[in-house]
């Protein structure tokens, strides 16, 4: 008798449990959604101090919004982060223990995995030569320049009488402030400055890290007129090194004016020279070359104390001086006879005066059996007329750039 009764009253509740929303016949445990955390992370490898590691958690369960996220980091049982997605980064290598806890209502579940993190390797240093100019060159000019050192030794009040050989040098400041160490922790331990780099001075096998300087801000003393190249060689504190070059350019523009300047009479076959000693240089190997020779010369074309002493045969007291180019086996290498009187003219020129210039090319100091060859030359005021002959200025240029 019970268990037919039985029977149909389950058939009813099942029928009426089917027909209403919500009805759960498990157990309320049951009933809760299950919360699993679970997290990855990137990179997985090769993972150093100081590296930010992306960790994600949004594969955890459930994916309905009510999770919160926490993270410990080191392992120390604390937590580090919040939210579905954090990074993480270590200062010391070691594995550490990263812990994901995940919250929904009461229940909750916790990841955890370790991750090992290496030692970062010592940055190296980024050594850097300060680039610079004169704002202007001996004309007043601007420089314009982007790359490289580019400097002017200006002598524009040369004495005739005395000082003729081209001697002149300038000190030049060399910075390194805008070299970098390589990382926080490190710092720059030597400033090696190398001014030749074709000498090993110190016998290491490396003609480009000499000591010739030292320290980040130096003082290079006595520069001649030239094109150099230089090195600059940096060390951190953890060894490591590096180096920058640099061409240093240093131009020369030299003035020689007098009000009782003049060159004594001559002839043809006994000319008068005042000569002036120039330093040329061509050394490619070296990376020194000169790019050209200027000179300049101005003299009135008519002394005012002038007197023709031969009558007749045409105007003595019209001025004609030259100049000359010898090289250092006293060859001639040009002059400017072939210039006429009325061609004499070059840049502003005054109607009173003759204006002229001798240009000696780059190409004319290489050593080749139709040139001339670098080293000690002479640049020479020539008069051949029977008068002496005033002389209003004289320049000679160095082009080095």
């Amino acid at each position: 008798m019970m268990k037919a009764t039985f029977q149909p009253l389950m058939i009813v509740l099942l029928m009426v449990c089917a027909s209403l929303s919500g009805c759960i016949l498990a157990s309320d445990d049951e009933a809760e959604v299950n919360v699993t955390a679970v997290f990855d992370y990137s990179p997985k490898n090769d993972i150093r101090t100081g590296d930010s590691v992306q960790m994600d958690a949004s594969s955890s369960l459930p994916q309905d919004g009510s999770l919160t996220y926490s993270w410990d980091c080191d392992g120390d049982g604390a937590t580090d982060k919040t939210g579905q997605k954090v990074s993480c980064s270590w200062e010391l290598e070691g594995t550490y223990s990263v812990t994901l806890t995940v919250v929904s209502g009461s229940k909750s579940s916790s990841q955890t995995k370790d991750v090992t993190v290496s030692e970062a390797p010592v940055g190296s240093p980024t050594a850097e030569i300060t680039q610079y100019t004169d704002e202007e060159d001996c004309l007043y000019e601007e420089i314009d320049n982007t790359r490289d050192i580019i400097l002017w030794i200006c002598a524009m009040d040369k004495d005739p009488g005395s000082d003729r050989e081209i001697q002149d040098t300038r000190d030049i400041m060399l910075d390194a402030y805008d070299t970098e160490a390589g990382g926080e922790d490190q710092y720059i331990t030597e400033y090696n400055w190398d001014l030749d780099l074709l000498v090993d001075s110190d016998g290491d096998g490396n003609t480009e890290n000499d000591a010739d300087l030292t320290g980040e801000s130096v003082e290079w003393k006595d520069v001649a007129p030239g094109e150099y190249q230089i090195n600059l060689s940096v060390t951190n504190s953890a060894g490591k090194m590096d180096g920058d070059k640099i061409k240093v350019y240093v131009s020369f523009y030299g003035h020689w004016s007098d009000t009782d300047w003049e060159i004594a009479s001559g002839n043809s076959n006994d000319p008068e020279e005042i000569q002036f000693d120039v330093p040329v240089v061509y050394d490619k190997d070296q990376g020194n070359t000169i790019r050209k020779v200027e000179v300049i010369l101005i003299y009135p074309q008519i002394d005012d104390d002038c007197q023709d002493i031969t009558p007749g045969e045409g105007n003595n007291c019209r001025n004609k001086i030259d100049i000359y180019a010898y090289n250092e086996e006293d060859e001639e290498a040009r002059n400017t006879t072939e210039t006429p009187l009325d061609g004499r003219e070059h840049g502003d020129c005054d109607d009173d005066n003759d204006c002229l210039q001798l240009l000696l090319s780059s190409y004319m100091f290489t050593e080749t059996e139709s040139t001339f060859g670098d080293g000690e030359w002479v640049i020479a005021i020539h008069n051949e007329k029977v008068n002496d002959q005033k002389i209003e200025s004289f320049v000679i240029i160095l082009h080095y750039k």
